[in-house]
């Protein structure tokens, strides 16, 4: 955590949209009581990157890899990409810097629950509309869905 020149406390936190063809893996947050994506606050000394994949698996039980792209020159001290980074009003004077990635299931679609929230599931664009998700996090899925369609598998 640290503090901004004009009192505002701000952490930096990464979250994984995770898709798995038309689905995405999504959440029912205890504490916010809506649907968000796997993310979690950086614990140092980790990288953004290391940060989204860790806390995907933790929150779903879903291993990941990231797809995103790196500096252009391709050098190997570069860094994954995040697909955006937001600033996001998490309480009156604290705010989240969310880096934001995208990743596919690297080994099975099975999800595992955890005490932080209280449903998780893959669900359709469709389906979140139905659930009511917030315009943000279907913006930010149906980008996620297109990205990970258009990149190579390893």
């Amino acid at each position: 955590m640290f503090m901004g020149s004009e009192g505002v406390t701000r952490d930096f936190v990464a979250t994984g949209i995770v898709v798995d063809g038309e689905r995405v893996l999504l959440l029912f947050h205890r504490k916010l009581q809506r649907w968000l994506p796997p993310g979690g606050h950086i614990d140092a000394p980790e990288l953004p990157n290391q940060a989204a994949v860790r806390e995907v698996f933790e929150e779903t039980g879903v291993r990941v890899e990231l797809v995103a792209d790196r500096e252009p020159l391709g050098f190997d001290h570069a860094l994954p990409r995040p697909a955006g980074i937001q600033l996001e009003d998490i309480a009156p004077g604290h705010q989240h810097i969310d880096l934001i990635y995208f990743a596919r299931p690297v080994a099975g679609t099975d999800i595992v629950a955890n005490d932080e929230s209280e449903g998780i599931g893959w669900f359709t664009l469709a389906q979140m509309r139905a659930m009511s998700v917030a315009e943000e996090v279907l913006a930010w899925s149906a980008q996620a869905i297109s990205v990970v369609r258009a990149a190579k598998a390893p």
